[in-house]
């Protein structure tokens, strides 16, 4: 039996209960760990936000206001800390450009949000659609790593890939912001302590819904 993809979040819901991610103080901080969190863990990450809250209080101008030197010594648990540093400046300047209006940029760019952020330097489609979910609340899926495990478990198409997987699921019609933040807290909660690589680890509330067993 198949689950719908309401079934499969209040299943997640139930079992888990609410997660209350991106957990952040402000949208600048969710923007900054968005970035981080590529390709590291979020426990790196969290080293490189108490580096920065130091520094900057995540005030968009101090943050701009800081040095390459600086900004890269801060980032640096985080690996990758070059190419993060111009990511994170990068789109400072274009949220300055924009007198760090999110609504006002949302209302400019519409559907083109998505293109004009990943147009900026080091923002791939992951990055882009946790900020159009977090930052300007939009009701998005993000088919991250530990979802398409997820997914391709229960036998979903296109789980293989970020755009297959997201082409091939249609969210409820009446899913929220708030719903969309859930459900991707959710399904990264499930995969950090029943996902792996290698495959599931022990037995979990899905397991009668996976793809090959009883």
């Amino acid at each position: 039996m198949k689950l719908t993809i309401q079934e499969l979040y209040d299943k997640l819901y139930d079992n888990l209960g609410p997660q209350g991610w991106w957990p952040a103080e402000n949208p600048f901080e969710i923007i900054i760990g968005a970035i981080l969190v590529q390709n590291t863990n979020w426990r790196n990450v969290e080293h490189s936000l108490n580096n920065l809250r130091e520094k900057t209080q995540f005030d968009p101008d101090k943050i701009l206001a800081l040095d390459m030197e600086t900004l890269q010594t801060c980032i640096q648990p985080s690996g990758f800390y070059k190419n993060k540093s111009k990511a994170v400046h990068s789109i400072f300047h274009w949220l300055k450009e924009h007198d760090y209006d999110f609504k006002a940029i949302d209302a400019m760019y519409v559907e083109r949000l998505r293109n004009e952020l990943l147009a900026l330097p080091g923002i791939g489609p992951e990055t882009a659609d946790v900020l159009l979910v977090y930052v300007f609340e939009k009701v998005v899926f993000i088919p991250d790593t530990y979802t398409r495990r997820l997914f391709k478990l229960l036998g979903h198409a296109g789980s293989d890939s970020y755009k297959g997987l997201q082409e091939a699921v249609e969210l409820p019609a009446d899913f929220t912001p708030e719903h969309a933040q859930e459900f991707h807290g959710l399904l990264d909660e499930f995969g950090k302590l029943y996902l792996s690589p290698k495959g599931v680890k022990g037995e979990t509330f899905l397991d009668a819904y996976f793809v090959g067993r009883d």
